[in-house]
């Protein structure tokens, strides 16, 4: 089988496992369920969770390996890459203006999910070998259900995870990244590719320590110099935003034709790539960013969750926001090449940021913004696998595999990699599949502690000692502390 006929088929499983049949409704569906059950949590949350996560940044005196706000960045290094800049490009050049409406939606309901996961990792960790926290669908999903089948879907998960990783966190992050400085600044892809290797495999020898200091020094200087720079474009073409959202809600209930009828669109395609395109930049439902949540240093559960779910917030609500906004505002979605066919996603963005500053500046934005976006993934993403690869064959997997997934960073800055780009967006639907179904199960449980805990400490101000007097009893805390306790 040669190489175009295997994309050809990934492509054909992709639009299956992304299609409106199967993970579109469950992953809209889990999100709405949940925000139902938990009561809207991510609205009514949303300033206290942002002001612990950002402002107090970690809870004194907790057991864990990094502080709440690390494992925010964490996270969000993992999910602010590729996705926020090419991924919405392709998202509104293929669906029109409409699928920003979809990705805003998916991420609102998202939120509950990303909360969920959150919550479940921390409350369901364990304390590994070495004595770091673990934790993530690969445990919760076989320690909350009871039986084969929990032991199924974690494993499934894991697997899925493991497999994800090297696609998309490292080969198509590392590819975009060379791609980027070959076009900007002229650097060799294999010289991007030696270099980048090297960097990740320095950072990630020192674990989730020292993966938490890289990220939580990068990913707030990645954003505000990425956010920044949309902001003076949407300023200057202040007259065009009004449009623009007005476009954005129009356009996602009727659908659009794209420019030279370039796949034309529908509802459903701004629908299916407003979805698609927005899981893949904020991962809720995934389960990935459950894994970083379970290491964070934190009195209970709740209070994880909470920061955690403003990752979501902060990606696609501000992150998406942006880039889709300068897109439709610039015009750029609807520029053309010398063919008469739509400009290639990959060079949307820039080519909006471009229009949007003078000189050079909006290029070097954009290419500067993804290297750091890319950078940053790849460096959260190794964290997810090596914590799936434990969970599959134990600690002494786990140097081996960091050394192997550095090897594949340069590889990816070398390779043509249509073939993985298509075996990424499957894994990553196979992964939330395990994951979505777990949280449906365990939503009684996530609903039952979170009323109880927000019930006496509805703006997480609560101390320790605090905690646990009103949680003194219970039984899910009581064998949450035991977990934490047990080595």
């Amino acid at each position: 089988m040669n190489l175009d006929n295997l994309e050809n088929i990934l492509g054909q499983i992709g639009g299956i496992v992304w299609g409106p049949y199967l993970l579109i409704p469950l992953l809209l569906g889990t999100g709405l369920y949940l925000t139902l059950r938990l009561g809207g949590i991510q609205l009514l949350q949303l300033g206290a969770a942002l002001r612990l996560g950002l402002l107090k940044r970690k809870d004194d005196d907790a057991e864990g390996d990094i502080s709440q706000f690390q494992a925010l960045t964490t996270a969000m290094a993992a999910t602010v890459g590729t996705g926020n800049i090419v991924g919405v490009a392709t998202a509104i050049g293929v669906g029109g203006p409409g699928a920003l409406f979809w990705m805003w939606v998916t991420a609102i309901l998202g939120m509950a999910s990303k909360y969920s996961e959150a919550f479940l990792a921390v409350r369901f960790r364990t304390t590994d070998e070495v004595g770091e926290k673990n934790g993530g669908p690969q445990y919760y999903l076989e320690r909350g259900i009871p039986g084969i089948f929990g032991k199924v879907l974690a494993l499934s998960f894991a697997v899925f995870a493991v497999c994800a990783c090297f696609g998309i966190g490292n080969m198509t992050q590392g590819n975009s990244i060379a791609s980027n400085l070959q076009s900007s600044f002229a650097i060799p892809h294999w010289i991007t590719g030696a270099v980048l290797a090297a960097l990740t495999l320095v950072v990630l020898v020192g674990g989730i320590k020292s993966i938490g200091k890289v990220t939580a020094g990068l990913v707030p200087v990645m954003i505000v110099f990425y956010v920044l720079g949309a902001l003076y474009i949407l300023l200057v073409n202040i007259t065009a935003v009004p449009a623009a959202f007005a476009q954005i809600f129009a356009q996602a209930f009727t659908g659009t034709s794209a420019v030279g009828g370039f796949l034309g669109s529908t509802i459903m395609i701004a629908v299916r790539y407003g979805v698609a395109r927005g899981i893949f930049s904020n991962e809720s439902g995934m389960g990935s960013a459950a894994i970083a949540a379970a290491s964070a240093q934190t009195t209970h559960p709740v209070r994880q969750g909470l920061v955690s779910m403003t990752q979501t917030f902060i990606d696609t609500i501000i992150v998406v926001s942006c880039t889709g906004l300068v897109i439709i505002t610039t015009g750029v979605w609807k520029e053309v090449d010398a063919t008469g066919q739509q400009i290639s996603a990959s060079i949307m963005t820039g080519q909006a940021f471009s229009h949007g500053l003078p000189g050079h500046w909006g290029h070097w934005i954009v290419t500067i913004g993804l290297v750091m976006f890319a950078y940053s993934t790849i460096l959260g993403w190794a964290y997810y696998g090596e914590r799936n690869v434990e969970r599959l064959l134990g600690h002494r997997a786990v140097m081996p595999f960091r050394v192997l997934f550095s090897l594949v960073v340069y590889f990816g800055c070398t390779m043509q990699l249509g073939v993985v780009w298509n075996f990424s967006d499957v894994m990553n639907g196979l992964m939330a599949i395990p994951n979505l179904i777990g949280l449906l199960i365990l939503s009684g449980l996530i609903a039952r502690e979170t009323r109880h805990y927000l019930k006496h400490d509805p703006k997480l101000e609560a101390n320790r000692a605090q905690i646990e007097a009103f949680m003194a009893g219970e039984p899910g805390w009581e064998e949450w502390k035991a977990s934490e306790r047990a080595r």
